[in-house]
């Protein structure tokens, strides 16, 4: 088994088209569509993989969407526990107007997961073998309970694995009020964690760290768009700023961004380091169009940049 394994319990089919202009009634020709498996923890996996790592992806999948889902991670060469479930596996679709180079991102909503169908998933990862790593990562759909991972944190802990989640609303409370090594929230959701209305950037360290005194977390990183990210321990604060590149899309960047740091983290970086591997991995993720993510000489590349600095 992967000592790095993530869940993701709203996985989804990412369809990525493009369009000359977007226009009311009218029949729109789209381009050839782009199709990859998608969902929070399903990106940490496929980068990790990018990267060349090892990781193991556990997640519900149901129907035919969910069979063509399984077929494209194995094409991807992802190891995976796919928990079967009634319900059909979500679409997603992206859409770039080429006149304009916006893009627009539908996201369907969550399927249903029954009770069984989650607690066979949380079952998954109690029954896994020393993990290094826990990566929860993304929405929670109709059915699963609010504080799944704050459970799962626990499960991290009984298991001596370092417990990494990148969620947000009443989902993120509940994991940062049980603990665990690492949180990545954006600036709104670090302030929300705090009852924070339009937190600054400036007040990023102070409030990061209360949350770290409380034994809400060992780690916060806090992602900033194309700003990059901040890093926050007891003793140390880092921040990193990337390169200007060609931005083509913005999805999956965060997701890159995670699992940039906790691949750098398992192979012995500290955690500056760390940092800056994570930012590359989601400034090189917007690189490229849709949902394909991360290329690993682009993150290379702007890794040195960084280091540098």
């Amino acid at each position: 088994m992967s000592k790095i394994v993530t869940i993701t319990f709203s996985p989804s089919i990412d369809k990525t088209t493009a369009i000359p202009a977007l226009i009311p009634e009218t029949k729109l020709r789209c381009a050839n569509p782009k199709m990859e498996p998608g969902g929070g923890g399903i990106n940490v996996a496929r980068v990790i993989k990018k990267l060349g790592g090892e990781v193991t992806a556990v997640f519900p999948s149901g129907g035919y969407m969910g069979k063509f889902f399984n077929h494209m991670l194995q094409r991807e060469n992802v190891p995976a526990i796919a928990v079967h479930t009634i319900n059909e596996t979500r679409e997603s679709i992206v859409v770039l107007e080429e006149s304009t180079n916006n893009q627009y991102r539908f996201g369907m909503p969550g399927v249903e997961l029954f009770e069984n169908e989650w607690k066979q998933c949380v079952q998954v990862i109690e029954k896994l073998k020393n993990p290094e790593f826990i990566v929860a990562s993304g929405s929670l759909p109709p059915g699963v309970p609010l504080d799944i991972y704050g459970r799962l944190a626990k499960v991290a802990k009984n298991g001596n694995a370092k417990f990494v989640v990148d969620t947000s609303g009443e989902a993120l409370k509940h994991a940062a009020e049980e603990g665990v090594y690492l949180l990545k929230p954006n600036l709104s959701e670090l302030g929300s964690l705090v009852g924070v209305d339009n937190l600054d950037i400036a007040n990023v360290e102070e409030v990061a760290k209360s949350l770290i005194h409380k034994s809400h977390a060992e780690v916060i990183v806090v992602s900033l768009g194309a700003d990059g990210a901040i890093l926050v321990t007891e003793n140390e604060t880092y921040r990193a700023k990337p390169p200007a590149v060609d931005r083509k899309s913005t999805v999956g960047a965060g997701d890159s961004m995670v699992a940039g740091i906790v691949w750098s983290l398992h192979r012995g970086m500290n955690l500056k380091q760390a940092l800056h591997y994570g930012v590359a991995c989601g400034t090189a993720a917007t690189m490229n169009p849709g949902t394909e993510l991360c290329h690993l000489q682009d993150v290379e590349n702007i890794f040195n940049q960084l280091s540098k600095v």
